[in-house]
């Protein structure tokens, strides 16, 4: 159940806040706290950029024991490329959270998304701390979404409940992210909660496997991130435990994948500047990888991006694309769409209208899928296009 469907709310033992500490000079929202009653079994995923934040790496650490209280993020500074003076700020964060929530500093994972560079305010950081501490209740789900966003135009949040037996189980996520997006993952941070009790080695295996088929399927411009996390945390206070296997399990890890694609799906649609949601689906590659190469490729070519912002249907654009990838071509066998409108027969201008082409392309839901002729392999990428409101935005 999505945020459109009913209003989106936390599982049972679960709070939070956001509040304006200061650290972004414009007055808005900028930091949020997610904090269980309880403690909860806890899994992360992370960009793996060679050059991550100081908070993904004190997140990697506190997880060597995955059990968790609280997550506390700050938007508008990233903390990343500030050496060990970064490092010390990350880990007075998580032991201000934990002195206010009374749990142990390695309880508390951090985060952080803005402008990489600067050192974090720390001054706006701690009276953040105790703001959000006295501000966490279980209705301020809204305010936690929009203490995350930074270009965002629009909070993220999403819901799934599932029934174990006559009793629900609630799944709640919330995520920023639209640009610096190409994954693996993106400039993205996602929060996932439950109230079911997973014990952790599971639970990492359920969101690494949710992550490749959602946030990783995903790109808005190409570039990955200093500091992407996807967080999930498994409380309990449902009364219902979840073991890998169970009669249950299967419907547990659906409605964490398809919470998850869709939070994903919501980060493309707000790509900065875009107005137009491009699906890339590449078939008949010689392997899975082969088409995915070959989808990443047209995906983030801003040849492309910017043919579609202009619904122009310059398909050779695509060809190039798809003949420099990794992907094995021969491009006498190629067939490409737009949408179900045959673009291209053989490597060649198919006997398609212009006219019907420039429709085809001008989609706002815009499906392109290419033919290889080599195989079985199979790929999706999601995307969009580049207009001159993007490169404003990254002045």
């Amino acid at each position: 159940m999505s945020a459109a469907d009913k209003k989106t709310e936390w599982p049972m033992g679960f709070r939070s806040a956001g509040v304006a500490a200061g650290v972004k000079r414009d007055g808005s929202l900028d930091m949020a706290l997610i904090v269980s009653d309880r403690a909860a079994s806890a899994a992360g995923v992370f960009t793996t950029n060679q050059v991550c934040a100081a908070p993904v790496k004190v997140c990697r650490a506190h997880l060597e024991q995955p059990v968790v209280r609280a997550i506390v993020m700050n938007s508008g500074v990233a903390n990343a490329c500030t050496g060990s003076a970064g490092m010390v700020s990350a880990e007075a964060m998580a032991a201000g959270m934990a002195s206010e929530l009374g749990c142990l500093p390695e309880e508390v994972l951090v985060c952080s998304t803005g402008k990489i560079g600067p050192q974090l305010p720390m001054e706006a950081i701690g009276g953040g701390v105790s703001m959000l501490s006295a501000a966490a209740a279980a209705d301020q789900l809204e305010q936690t979404s929009r203490a995350m966003m930074t270009t965002d135009t629009r909070p993220k949040a999403a819901m799934r409940d599932v029934d174990v037996k006559g009793v629900r189980v609630r799944l709640t996520g919330l995520a920023k992210g639209a640009g610096m997006i190409e994954p693996n993952m993106a400039t993205m941070l996602a929060f996932v909660t439950t109230d079911a009790a997973v014990e952790a080695v599971a639970l990492q295996a359920v969101l690494k496997g949710a992550v490749d088929r959602s946030f990783n399927r995903i790109t808005v411009d190409g570039d990955q991130s200093t500091n992407d996390s996807v967080l999930m945390l498994a409380n309990g206070a449902s009364g219902v435990v979840l073991e890998e296997g169970s009669e249950s399990w299967a419907g547990f890890v659906a409605a964490v994948e398809s919470l998850c694609f869709e939070l994903a799906m919501m980060i493309v649609h707000d790509g900065e500047g875009a107005d137009r949601f491009v699906t890339v689906l590449v078939e008949g590659a010689e392997s899975d990888a082969a088409a995915d190469a070959a989808a990443r490729a047209v995906a983030n070519s801003l040849l492309n991006k910017t043919a579609w912002a202009g619904t122009f249907p310059d398909w050779g654009r695509i060809m190039d694309a798809i003949g420099y990838s990794a992907a094995r071509v021969d491009e006498t066998l190629v067939r490409i769409w737009y949408g179900e409108t045959l673009a291209v027969e053989g490597g060649v201008q198919a006997a398609t209208a212009m006219e019907t082409l420039v429709e085809a392309v001008s989609e706002r839901e815009l499906l392109i899928r290419i033919g290889l002729g080599l195989g079985s392999g199979e790929a999706v990428v999601y995307t969009c296009n580049c207009t001159e409101e993007y490169v404003r935005i990254n002045f």
